[in-house]
């Protein structure tokens, strides 16, 4: 399926370090649709078309829906567009049943890159704090990519849009650029 190139692939990263295709874990992944478009049509699809205005409310946040991996799925559009691998890592919690997730890993130079992806407001981003602290060792930057707009920074690159993340991510792109890799996308 994903040599039609239709989907995106996120393989659970086992080892979460540089190097993690040589430890992701074929049995355990995420799809994601390689055009997000095509991932609304059907999910939206009651009848044999789908009307306008259900693009309309859902572009100006008037629609009612549980939206996360459409913003998921974005993001991971735009990460394979620019040349990246797609990972991510999930652990148990040691005090209940709980499964942590952050939802992608870069690899940049001898570090990693957390990325948390949410659809709504949030405080706070457990995941991502605890995986942090976990790995600080192996972790560069981390980014957090709201759908709407947070006002605490602090330790993290916070985009305030899932559009956002090229601009918020653009210093690594614009190091390709330098080095004369042609990628698809911004670089």
């Amino acid at each position: 399926m994903q040599d039609s190139m239709v989907v995106n692939i996120a393989y659970h990263a086992n080892d979460p370090n540089v190097g993690m295709a040589l430890h992701k874990d074929t049995n355990r992944y995420k799809m994601f649709m390689a055009d997000t478009g095509l991932f609304i049509t059907p999910a939206f699809w009651d009848k044999k078309f789908t009307e306008n205005i259900i693009y309309e409310n859902l572009l100006s946040d008037k629609l009612s829906a549980d939206l996360g991996y459409v913003y998921e799925n974005i993001v991971a559009q735009i990460l394979k567009a620019n040349g990246h691998e797609l990972y991510y890592y999930t652990w148990p919690s040691e005090t209940s049943n709980h499964l942590y997730k952050v939802d992608f890993l870069l690899s940049n130079g001898t570090k990693i890159e957390p990325i948390e992806v949410k659809s709504s407001v949030y405080k706070t981003h457990k995941s991502l704090d605890l995986f942090c602290d976990k790995f600080s060792s192996r972790v560069n930057k981390r980014y957090l990519i709201l759908y709407k707009r947070f006002t605490q920074r602090g330790k993290y690159n916070v985009s305030s849009g899932v559009y956002d993340t090229v601009s918020l991510m653009g210093m690594n792109f614009q190091l390709r650029k330098r080095n004369n890799i042609q990628r698809y996308g911004v670089a």
